[in-house]
């Protein structure tokens, strides 16, 4: 992870005479204002290009009751989410991208006002905005690396038609996929996002691209685009694409780890500080690094139900999995909860960072990195000793020597992870009153869902769902 992007920090009312530039010039008949609601479901609704300018200003209503909404699109009985009120979908211009996959349309994503104009507070996006002003004097710059896994054709209940059979990394992968994710990679790219690297990954079926960093919003923008450009362009080559943790039994499954590292501004034109870095040391982490990790640590359990936010993510999260399933960090440890990884050579201080495994793509990508920030914050207020990295693989512990070097359980279910969210008086106390009643009510109602519809429907669900 190198120095940081720019934001670019363009005038509103520039991008806003650039937006119209290009939907008149290139044809865009829509445009889609979106935003992802509390399980991780992209949403939203379009104007065409003769009522945009209005709407820039004005947004779009929308019934406050769907942020109350279960996986299952029905609402949950949570004060102040009924029938009565109405917010506003209000896009960031700097969020625009045009949809190579659906021609004629393009997006941006919003964040929910209140009527009167004020941030609303069951809005996912205004709360990543409210971690990061907490954070102060650091930038934070993350990266999300998603894997998908890639079908011949739409899930059905019990059904999941694999592209591939290649292995892990395997050249026959990348030769069986080339023509989908050449196109995937130029779609990318055509939106302005960056793609670093690709590989066919562990599972059958199962692929990686990855992103370059950027500041934290951005990131989480970015992934937004990732996740949708990446199925909307297999659904154009009559293909499907799932994010699902695990879309079908047996699996090996799709995560989505998160990379964050706290930098600070450059000064006199001197290229930007990752405060994460200390060259001194053995892992390569200063002591706000370890702080941090302290921080994430701390609040291991709670945060769980935040980075995997479905009941499909406990298929995964799992000793053996390589998910993350044990509450320690170490150093290029896939077993561990929070990994650092290898210092890239040539660029050692650029690229320290800190990786948080435990995290897939049911976790809506705002709350997620929101709630690491604030977590990992919170460790450094406190100045919070992360102990001893582990340098074992946890498999070949026994669990007298897993407790003595105070490496700690996860939730082995949503049920669970939404039980320790509730405990964890600091994380509830930053999501703030709305989010704090709205997200464990919807999490234990897909709990209470999935159990009814049973094994087969649950995976399918989860499978077209993501």
């Amino acid at each position: 992870m190198a120095s940081p992007d720019s934001n670019g920090g363009v005038p509103a009312a520039e991008s806003r005479a650039r937006i119209q530039r290009i939907v008149e010039q290139e044809d865009i008949e829509l445009i889609r204002f979106l935003w992802v609601d509390h399980n991780s479901v992209t949403r939203g609704k379009a104007v065409s290009r003769q009522a945009l300018p209005g709407r820039m200003d004005s947004g779009i209503g929308l019934a406050r009751s769907r942020q109350a909404s279960s996986l299952l699109d029905l609402g949950q009985p949570v004060p102040g989410f009924d029938a009565v009120g109405e917010v506003r979908l209000v896009p960031d211009p700097d969020s625009f991208v045009r949809l190579p996959h659906a021609p004629g349309s393009a997006a941006m994503l919003c964040d929910l006002l209140t009527v009167d104009g004020d941030p609303w507070d069951a809005c996912p996006r205004t709360f990543l905005k409210e971690a990061l002003a907490a954070a102060g004097e650091y930038q934070v710059v993350a990266a999300f690396e998603p894997e998908f896994t890639l079908c011949s054709t739409q899930p059905s209940p019990g059904v999941l038609d694999l592209f591939d059979d290649s292995l892990c990394f395997d050249n026959e992968g990348f030769d069986a996929a080339d023509s989908y994710t050449v196109d995937l990679l130029r779609a990318l790219r055509f939106q302005g996002l960056t793609v670093e690297t690709y590989h066919p990954e562990f599972g059958a079926g199962q692929h990686e691209m990855t992103l370059r960093h950027a500041p934290a919003l951005r990131a989480a923008d970015n992934y937004v685009w990732q996740r949708a450009t990446t199925r909307g362009t297999a659904r154009r080559k009559g293909l499907w694409a799932t994010f699902a943790p695990v879309p079908a039994p047996g699996m090996r499954g799709n995560g989505n780890h998160a990379h964050l590292s706290l930098w600070q501004p450059g000064q006199d034109g001197r290229p930007p500080v990752n405060l994460f870095a200390d060259p001194s040391d053995e892992l390569g982490l200063s002591t706000l690094a370890r702080h941090f990790i302290g921080g994430l640590l701390a609040h291991l359990p709670g945060l769980t139900a935040l980075t995997n936010a479905s009941v499909n993510s406990y298929h995964r999260l799992r000793p053996g999995m390589w998910a993350g399933a044990f509450g320690a960090y170490g150093l290029d440890n896939r077993e561990a909860a929070i990994r650092i990884p290898t210092r890239l050579r040539g660029d050692e201080t650029g690229s320290t960072n800190v990786e948080v495994k435990i995290c897939d793509s049911t976790a809506n990508p705002y709350l997620a990195l929101g709630a690491l920030i604030h977590a990992g914050m919170d460790g450094i207020r406190r100045g919070l000793d992360p102990g001893e990295p582990l340098h074992a693989d946890p498999n070949r512990l026994s669990a007298d020597e897993l407790r003595r070097l105070g490496v700690t359980a996860l939730p082995r279910t949503l049920e669970e992870a939404v039980d320790a969210l509730e405990r964890d008086e600091f994380l509830m106390s930053v999501l703030g009153p709305a989010r704090a009643a709205l997200y464990p009510a919807i999490k234990r109602a897909d709990v209470r869902d999935m159990k009814e519809l049973g094994s087969d429907s649950e995976y399918f669900t989860h499978a077209v769902r993501f």
